[in-house]
This record gives C-alpha cells, structure tokens and sequence, in this order.
C-alpha cells in the first residue's frame, strides 16, 4: 500500500474582545474585510457575530503549519488591535452571557438557526479541528474507527473551557457539555467499511434532513470537502504551540495506526460506550486525573499514559519530523493544559483581592496574552 502523505490542515475559532473591558464584541464588518484582505479564504466569519475563524493551508510538515498558523494569528490580532479588540483562542469567554449575543447574518447560519431551534443559541464557544490527509476512502473509515481510542486523551490534553458565565463549572471542557446538545455530535460510530458509513449518510440526505456530511458534527469524522480524517474533539487552545502538539500526535496516530494496517495487524476497537466514559473523565478532569486503560482495567495517570503514547509514536514523529512538538504533551500534563492555568490566574487575582469580575477580567487578560505567545 503506498504510504498516504499524511499532510496537515487546521482550523481554529477565536472570540473576539474589547481591549478595556475585556468583554465580548462583535466582529464590526470592516474587520473581516481586513483580515480577508490579507488572509483571502483562510479567514470568515462564524456562527456568533463575536468569532472569527482561520484554516492553514494544506501543510507538509508541522513546520510548515506553524508558519501559516503563525501568518493567521499574527494577521487577525493586528486587525483587530485596530478596532481596540483582541482575539482570544479559548473555547468559552469566562464571563459572557450566550443570551445577549447574536449570531452572523449568512443563509448558512440562518439556516442553522431555523432547524436547530434553542440550542443553538447557547453556542458561544470554539474549538480547533485538524484535518490529516489520507487520501484513500476505504483507509479513511479503517483508521477512524481505530483513532477513536485516543480521542479522550486529545481531548484531556486540550481543555481550555472551565468557566461559563462568570462561574466555575467544575468541568475542565465545558464546551462539550454545550456541543452536546447539538444532533449528530459526540463519538463516531462504528463503521465497518465506507459503505456502511456512507449508507448511514445517505440514509439522512434522502430523507431531506442533512444536504451532505458536513452536518455530522461527531468528534471525528471522514471530511466532507478534503480527502482527510478530521478530529474535532479538542478544545481551542491559547497557546500556539499547545495548537501544534495536538496537531502533531494526531498526525502521527494515524500513522502508527496505518503502520499496524500494512503489517495486517490493528489496534482494538472499544464500544463507543466505554470509550465514552473516558471522554467524560477528560471533559470532567482535564490532565489532572487518569483515563482508564481498558487493556489493563485500570485508570492511568496522564502523566503515563502520554509516555505510552509517545513511544508507541516514536518511529512515525521521527519520520514526520514532528518529535519536539508530540513530547512537548509531557509539559502540558507536567505543567498543566490551558484549563489549568486559567485556574491558576484566578487564584492567584483572588488572593490579591480581586472581586469575582475582576478575577474573571484577570484571567480573560491571560488568554489574550497567550493568543501573542510565540507569534
């Protein structure tokens, strides 16, 4: 079999916020003219008149998206910075109310907001979605339903979105918890081959209820646009380098996944029922506790479990030329994920003598400061 290219594309939504408030604000139209000046058909709007959203080019190599995905930052926050904004890569403001935004004025999110109802409203909140090039259909279904494994541990490593509406949710993802309430979310069931799979699909478009895929919104699915696997589950992260090791551990996944499949061996696929219980402890817990490792019957701390993983990618980062960003994971469970340290500028604005508001303004001036890091 010849070895897919196992190129790399990300896609990213940023909140946009008033530089003296710190409070959300909407995208004024001048600003997507900017950024679509310079950025073409890698920037639009979302569904919130508060977010904008980027898309690396197809990349080679986790050099070459970190270039892009550098071009992208850099170009949306100087724009903004002109209208006194900034952007914010976190998946949920601390203190926004979803009920005072509203949503962009397109046919699509219209459309959106007429079959979705309520829920739909609620969604003030980003995530990050890495598309990795396989090119091969029949592969592309063989490998989901294997990678589906590892999504909790992705998910665990990203948190970004502990508070909501000015309150700790004790989650350390409460994004999920939103999503969640959307159709056709969560993980992906199983399919045996892309006929099933497309099957499944079609059963749906004939019925007059979705126009094609991409109204599948699982944690991970076959694109619709791109010949790629496209992980959905994480959530946005401040830091651009955090950005680049979920890039890089999803990219060489897949490889070490397609490695087992040309030596006509594969890794065990667990009822979407177990892997839920994992993907629950790593939206409730982030890094901070264990994910079971159903081989063992145990639950593992991060900590080891992103050791295994590591060694288990060792060969395919090497190849990749990807090593640096998959062991930075170590640092983010050592160090903490973005959820962790927004918790830890909370604190440390309370023990100074800040008000509830202004420890929530604190840790918005933290994300905004992170977006920069590294640009």
């Amino acid at each position: 079999m010849q070895e897919p290219d196992f190129t790399l594309g990300i896609e990213e939504e940023y909140l946009l916020v008033d530089l003296d408030s710190f409070a959300l604000a909407e995208a004024p139209s001048h600003l997507m003219d900017d950024c679509a000046a310079e950025l073409e058909d890698q920037v639009s709007p979302e569904f919130l008149q508060c977010q904008i959203e980027i898309g690396t080019k197809v990349c080679a190599n986790i050099n070459e998206a970190r270039d892009d995905l550098k071009r992208l930052r850099s170009t949306v926050a100087r724009c903004a910075k002109k209208h006194n904004l900034a952007p914010i890569a976190a998946s949920c403001h601390p203190l926004a109310d979803w009920k005072t935004q509203t949503h962009t004025d397109k046919q699509r999110y219209n459309d959106l907001q007429n079959a979705l109802g309520g829920v739909v409203r609620r969604m003030l909140i980003c995530g990050m979605h890495v598309h990795v090039g396989l090119g091969d259909d029949a592969l592309r279904a063989d490998l989901m339903g294997q990678l589906a494994y590892f999504l909790p541990h992705l998910l665990a490593l990203s948190t970004s979105s502990p508070y909501w509406q000015g309150e700790d949710t004790g989650l350390a993802s409460y994004r999920i918890s939103v999503f969640d309430n959307l159709p056709r979310t969560g993980l992906p069931p199983t399919f045996d081959n892309w006929s099933e799979y497309e099957r499944s699909v079609t059963a749906l478009v004939d019925l007059g209820l979705i126009e094609d895929s991409s109204k599948i919104w699982w944690d991970l699915r076959p694109s619709a646009r791109f010949p790629t696997l496209e992980t959905r589950i994480m959530d946005v992260q401040p830091r651009i380098e955090d950005t680049l090791t979920l890039a890089a551990l999803n990219q060489c996944l897949l490889r070490m996944l397609w490695r087992l499949r040309i030596r006509n061996q594969r890794w065990r696929r667990y009822d979407p029922f177990l892997i839920a219980e994992n993907r629950w402890r790593a939206q409730r817990y982030g890094v901070t506790d264990g994910l079971i490792d159903f081989g063992r019957g145990a639950i593992v701390p991060m900590a080891e479990l992103v050791d295994e993983i590591i060694e288990l990618i060792e060969e395919d980062a090497g190849i990749l030329g990807c090593a640096r960003e998959v062991d930075r994971a170590r640092d983010i469970v050592a160090n903490g994920n973005a959820s962790t340290r927004q918790r830890a500028v909370l604190t440390s604005a309370k023990d100074a003598g800040e008000d509830q508001e202004g420890q929530m303004r604190a840790v918005v001036s933290h994300l905004v400061e992170a977006f920069h890091d590294g640009l």
